[in-house]
C-alpha cells in the first residue's frame, strides 16, 4: 500500500497521459461485493469450478489475518486457511488443473517503494493439496540472486510456476526443477525472458506508471489462455502448447481495459473461461468485476485472402512464424514515459533518504 501511496504522488504530479492514448473503456458487470472486515487488501483471486471463489489478503500487521478464504457465489466468507507459520508479503494465487490451490508469496517492495530495508534471500510458494487441512511452503530463489518485487503468478501446462516481476518489462521465471518441500534453501528458479507492457493510455489512478506494473496473472481453466495485467489493462496470450512462459515473453497480445480500477492487483478467468474477473487491493468492502473479453472470431475461409499484391510464397519481411501484419510493440513515448516515471520514483527515494539522514545528524 505505501508503494502505491507513491506512484499516486508522482503520478499526480507529473500528471494524466496525453489525450493522444485515449482509449475506449470496458464496462465490468459487478458480480458480488465482499464485506467481511476480515478480508481486507485483496491481491488474490481465483474463480472455483463449483461456483464461488478463492481470495488471499496482502501482508498484515497482524500476520494471523493474512489468510487463504474461501467464498460463496455471493461472496460471503464460508471459511478459510491460516498460514503455519508467518507469510511475509502474499501476492497472488492460482489453481492448478489437479486442483491444487497456490499461493505466491513473491511481494518485496524495495525501500525506496516503501520496503522496510532488507529484502529477501529467498521468494516462497505456499500450495494446499485437493482435501488438505494445511498449508505447504516452497521457497525458491532468482538465479542471479538479486531480489525482485513481484505480483504475478500462473501455473502452465505442465503444473510448473512461472512468476512476473513487477517492474516495468516485468521479468520472468520458472521452476523447472521438482518443487521442493519445507526448504531452508530456495531453489533456484530459470529466467526466461520478458513481459512488456504498453502505454496504452487507459486511465487509471497512477497515470502513465499503472500502465506498466504487473500486478497479477492467470491461466484459464483448460490452459489454451493466458493473461497478465497492469493497474491499467489486460494482456490475453494464446497458449497452444501449455508453454505459459513462453507465450507471455514472445506472443501477440489481446488487450482489454480495465479502467479506473481503485487499485487493480488480481485477475482470474471465469469457470468457463470466456472472461474475466478483477477485484482491488483496498481496504474496506470490495466488489468483485466480470469483464467480458472481446476475441476475434474464427476466419470462415481455411484460405485468407491475398492482399499483400505479393506472390504465393513471396518473402513479405515478416520473421518465420510472424504475421506480415502483426502489430506493432510499445511506442517509443510509451517507454520513454515509463523511464522518466522509474526515474522519479527513485529520485523521490533519495531525496527522502538524505533528508532521513539529515534528520539523524
Amino acid at each position: 500500500m505505501r508503494w502505491a501511496m507513491i506512484v499516486a504522488v508522482v503520478a499526480l504530479v507529473l500528471g494524466p497521459p496525453g489525450a493522444a492514448f485515449a482509449r475506449e473503456s470496458a464496462s465490468p458487470a459487478e458480480v458480488c461485493r465482499i464485506t467481511d472486515p476480515a478480508v481486507t487488501e485483496v491481491s488474490g483471486l481465483a474463480a472455483l469450478p463449483g461456483g464461488g471463489y478463492l481470495v488471499e489478503n496482502d501482508s498484515n500487521p497482524e500476520p494471523r489475518k493474512t489468510r487463504l478464504f474461501f467464498l460463496g457465489p455471493d461472496c460471503k466468507v464460508t471459511r478459510s486457511v491460516g498460514y503455519p507459520t508467518t507469510a511475509r508479503d502474499p501476492e497472488d494465487l492460482a489453481v492448478g488443473r489437479d486442483g491444487t490451490v497456490w499461493i505466491a508469496d513473491i511481494g518485496d517492495n524495495s525501500p525506496l517503494t516503501g520496503g522496510s530495508g532488507k529484502r529477501r534471500d529467498t521468494i516462497a510458494l505456499w500450495t494446499l493439496a485437493p482435501g488438505a487441512k494445511s498449508l505447504k511452503i516452497h521457497r525458491l530463489r532468482y538465479p542471479d540472486g538479486t531480489p525482485r518485487d513481484a505480483e504475478a503468478l500462473l501455473i502452465d501446462g505442465q503444473g510448473r510456476p512461472v512468476i512476473v516481476t513487477k517492474d516495468p518489462s516485468g521479468d520472468v521465471f520458472r521452476l523447472d526443477t521438482p518443487l521442493p518441500t519445507d526448504n531452508a534453501e530456495g531453489a533456484p528458479l530459470t529466467s526466461i525472458g520478458r513481459f512488456t507492457a504498453t502505454h496504452s493510455g487507459t486511465s487509471n489512478p497512477f497515470g502513465f506508471l499503472g500502465d506498466g506494473f504487473v500486478t497479477g496473472a492467470a491461466a484459464s481453466p483448460d490452459g489454451t489462455e493466458a493473461v497478465v495485467r497492469t493497474y491499467a489493462d489486460a494482456y490475453e496470450f494464446d497458449v497452444p502448447d501449455g508453454d505459459v512462459a513462453k507465450a507471455i515473453t514472445t506472443g501477440t497480445p489481446r488487450v482489454t481495459p480495465l479502467p479506473d480500477e481503485p487499485q487493480g492487483e488480481a485477475i482470474a478467468y471465469t469457470p468457463d473461461g470466456k472472461d474475466f474477473l478483477t477485484v482491488s487491493d483496498q481496504a474496506g468492502p470490495v466488489s468483485i468485476l466480470r469483464y467480458t473479453v472481446d476475441r476475434p472470431k474464427p476466419s470462415p475461409s481455411p484460405t485468407p485472402a491475398n492482399t499483400t499484391g505479393n506472390k504465393p510464397g513471396q518473402n513479405t519481411g515478416s520473421k518465420p512464424g510472424e504475421s506480415a501484419a502483426a502489430p506493432e510493440g510499445p511506442d517509443r513515448r510509451g517507454k520513454v514515459a515509463l523511464l522518466t516515471g522509474a526515474f522519479v520514483v527513485v529520485g523521490i527515494g533519495l531525496v527522502a533518504a538524505v533528508a532521513r539522514r539529515a534528520r539523524r545528524r
